[in-house]
């Protein structure tokens, strides 16, 4: 195939994954080092868990993101329909096909059936596995079980003691006996494909030439491989990423833990392209000690050779520095509407005060709502808090007292702050603590001074006199 064409097929059950935006970003920069085209097309056969929504939420965030796919359910195609549910008339062909080469077969087993022959299948300790008791049927007790309407599915027949051998572009060659593959089911007793049967058809009719997908598709590869046989058809090429664990605990990514959904991320104040930036570098290097890469650049030097063999972690102090980095890399005027979205009580007269002051400390824009909650609520905290460095009572309510009469405006204020400070041979910590402590309602705040004008003189006055009063 001379067309490098790639896809990402999200199955509609749910959120998209932050592995699966992973698995995206490196399928599309495949295919755009390549001059190619990136497919995206929805897997929804799973009727059974299907979430209402998701769908569109997956194109969306996909374009959030800014891997714009070329084609897809809401752009059309040549390739078309990228739903499966609305391809249901071309799977019936080629189910066809196979029942006619008598390389699939009718199953009228029923769950109870299948149940009983698991568990006997346990208790001799084999693997559980289709015991093929309707590849025996014949074709007259096949037509007698289609006329008297009895459900059914259909099953590949795998064959007997091959070895199926492929190559992994990421893992090398890897061999599977045909022995211990089951006889897949093709088609469901609702008549909508599985899995394995539509990804196989799709991607053959959709021309995508390579695949690269997560590690758990692994033990599914022989069986898509032996359908590209069935029908005459090229393997794609496969590449199985490997998996992203958590630093925190043992194994894989678990929303037990944190965030898992590309979805969560953006509502944690990260911006996209940092966290794509961050994405790239978990399962790939360039080859060099550069970690910055705009997506473009990150298409330039892509290469499937550069993917790793060795799963990645997750560090989420790791992406808080790239968000830091990026904030910090933004105007004034470029951060303004994520400030506006995240303090939804605050004016554009504050939003604009606040962003200069707040953007060089800013990790998430998550935690602008925290950082700055004095400005628009009366924090509660105890009259020990002010007196945390070990000041008096008496010494707290003078600094609180001869401050009030700065803020009759806050030109140069930091420098007339310090002024009253050593006028009255204070200790600096000691005043700021006060201080900080009678404005924000804790010891641990933003730069407080730089936030006044956004408070505003009466805002401070009625903070410091809420201070007093505790300290009466």
């Amino acid at each position: 195939m001379s067309t490098v064409r790639t896809r990402m097929a999200p199955s509609p059950t749910g959120d998209i994954h932050i592995g699966s935006l992973r698995t995206a970003l490196y399928a599309y920069a495949f295919a755009k080092k390549n001059n190619g085209q990136f497919i995206l097309r929805i897997e929804d056969t799973d009727q059974k868990r299907l979430v209402e929504g998701s769908a569109d939420r997956a194109l969306k965030i996909f374009k959030d993101f800014g891997l714009i796919y070329d084609e897809g359910p809401d752009l059309g195609g040549d390739y078309g329909p990228y739903i499966q549910t609305q391809r249901l008339d071309i799977y019936q062909i080629y189910i066809k096909e196979l029942l006619d080469k008598g390389l699939a077969y009718y199953c009228f087993c029923t769950e109870e059936r299948l149940g009983e022959m698991r568990e006997v299948q346990k208790a001799a300790h084999k693997v559980p596995k289709y015991d093929r008791h309707c590849l025996k049927l014949t074709p007259a007790e096949i037509k007698e079980n289609l006329k008297k309407g009895l459900p059914y599915v259909i099953r590949m027949k795998i064959p007997d003691n091959e070895t199926i051998v492929f190559n992994d572009l990421i893992r090398g060659q890897i061999k599977f006996n045909t022995n211990d593959i089951d006889d897949q089911v093709l088609i469901k007793s609702n008549g909508i494909p599985t899995y394995h049967f539509a990804v196989v058809v799709d991607d053959h009719l959709m021309q995508i030439s390579h695949i690269i997908r997560a590690e758990e598709w692994i033990s599914s590869t022989p069986k898509h491989i032996i359908l590209y046989r069935y029908f005459g058809w090229d393997v794609p090429e496969i590449a199985h990423l490997t998996v992203l664990l958590d630093p925190t605990h043992s194994g894989k990514m678990s929303k037990r833990h944190g965030s898992v959904f590309a979805q969560q991320f953006l509502d944690d104040g990260y911006l996209p392209e940092a966290l794509l930036n961050f994405l790239m570098l978990l399962g790939w290097n360039p080859g060099t000690d550069q970690e910055l890469f705009t997506l473009q650049e990150f298409i330039n030097e892509f290469s499937v050779e550069h993917l790793h063999k060795k799963s990645a972690i997750f560090d989420r102090k790791k992406l808080d520095y790239f968000n830091g980095l990026y904030i910090r890399q933004k105007s004034d005027s470029e951060l303004f509407p994520y400030f506006k979205k995240f303090l939804p009580l605050a004016s554009p007269e504050q939003v604009e005060g606040l962003v200069p002051v707040l953007k060089d400390r800013l990790v998430k824009f998550s935690d602008l709502s925290e950082a700055v909650k004095f400005l628009f609520e009366d924090v509660e905290y105890d009259k020990e808090l002010l007196l945390k460095k070990g000041t008096s009572p008496e010494l707290a309510t003078e600094m609180l007292q001869k401050s009030k009469e700065l803020f009759s405006d806050f030109t140069d204020l930091q420098n007339r702050i310090m002024d009253l400070i050593r006028k009255n041979n204070w200790n600096t910590g000691e005043y700021f603590m006060v201080f900080r402590v009678a404005i924000c309602g804790s010891a641990f705040t933003p730069p407080v001074v730089d936030c006044l004008p956004v408070l505003g003189q009466e805002g401070t006055i009625r903070k410091i006199d809420i201070a007093l009063k505790k300290l009466a």
